[in-house]
């Protein structure tokens, strides 16, 4: 991993056509030992979450290559390497494992990550009606050590039809649920690490599967 650390922190200093096409042998040799960490993960993660069984790597993993079609940011590639790993795969709508690989960026993430307005209404309903099930899981001890760290956008004021003084208020103002765990590289080296990273995981399957209730019901999965 340190490997591919090394590789990737001079992808970002170089990150043009050029100096890619250059060390794409290298690429070429360290894209397939990510793919097959990414494979005993999700071998890992299939032993306590039954829907991740049978998933192939290759069909959680993002392309190394940018889409900047629409971006002000022109540069060709992502100096990282990820995958999401949930039933379908990267283009799961399901709350799933986001593996994150960046030098000085190392994540786990997971939950729901930009859901369309149908779904994030009735992931708000959810919060609103379920809301001691949620709080058991994001107060637990564990969890708290974990994911302390809610990320994306919030709204100012608890949108309609909720009253804006609940208790579920700022859960409501979400337009995101999703936690992330930000590892430092030398967590890595450690020859266990994927048993580490699914053990965290494992921690966070409860969340997942308090918004893959929903997901699943509003999508009819």
């Amino acid at each position: 991993m340190k490997e591919i650390l090394d590789y990737l922190s001079r992808l970002r200093e170089n990150n043009n056509r050029e100096w890619f096409q250059a060390h794409k042998e290298e690429y070429d040799r360290l894209r397939p030992l990510f793919v097959e960490k990414i494979q005993e993960l999700i071998q890992q993660i299939s032993q306590f979450d039954e829907d991740i069984v049978g998933l192939e790597a290759k069909s959680c993993m993002y392309r190394i290559y940018r889409d900047i079609r629409f971006s002000p940011d022109k540069t060709p590639y992502k100096s990282y390497m990820s995958a999401y790993i949930a039933k379908g795969g990267r283009k799961s709508l399901r709350a799933g494992y986001y593996f994150h690989f960046e030098p000085g960026n190392c994540l786990l993430s997971g939950g729901v990550w930009c859901p369309e307005p149908k779904l994030l209404k009735a992931l708000r309903q959810a919060v609103y009606d379920n809301y001691d099930e949620l709080k058991d899981i994001v107060e637990n001890k564990e969890f708290k050590s974990l994911y302390r760290d809610w990320v994306g956008e919030t709204l100012k004021i608890v949108p309609r039809p909720f009253p804006r003084d609940c208790e579920q208020a700022a859960w409501l103002k979400r337009k995101d649920y999703l936690v992330v765990n930000v590892k430092p590289d030398d967590f890595f080296d450690s020859p266990d690490w994927v048993e580490k990273a699914a053990h965290d995981f494992h921690i966070m399957k409860p969340l997942n599967d308090f918004l893959n209730y929903t997901v699943d019901e509003i999508y009819d999965l």
